[in-house]
């Protein structure tokens, strides 16, 4: 989970076998900063998260969900009334990416590996930071 600027908020580890959906729970409950109070963030999700159970589990942890389809996102974007963000995941990604220890694992247990993905995006949040206040 990133925000607007691309900023990790939580990091969940599991095999590449399981499904986004079934981590999005997990996802919304390790997250690092909580939206403030009085306000009703947006949360983006793809298509994998669609579904009434997602969509329910989106609206408890605060956030109000927007899940849309590929062609909804390409009539979006045509009309440029609400640009995809789908990027900004994608761009966080391969931050993620430049640390070449972790582009593929060849760690020996699961909690070093965390730790090193913990560590790339503390130095990916402490570049926004310094990008952003300088």
């Amino acid at each position: 989970m990133v925000d607007a600027r691309g900023v990790p908020l939580s990091l969940v580890v599991s095999g590449a076998n399981r499904h986004d959906v079934k981590l999005l729970q997990a996802t919304l409950a390790e997250r690092q900063a909580s939206p403030p109070e009085g306000t009703h963030p947006h949360l983006c999700a793809d298509a994998g998260d669609k579904g009434q159970a997602a969509a329910d589990c989106i609206r408890k942890a605060g956030y109000i969900p927007h899940v849309k389809q590929r062609r909804e996102e390409a009539a979006d974007k045509a009309s440029r009334r609400h640009p995809p963000r789908r990027w900004v995941v994608e761009r966080t990604h391969s931050w993620i990416n430049r640390y070449r220890k972790l582009l593929v694992s060849f760690e020996k247990t699961e909690n070093s590996y965390v730790g090193l993905l913990h560590l790339a995006a503390a130095l990916i949040t402490w570049r926004q930071v310094i990008t952003i206040y300088g």
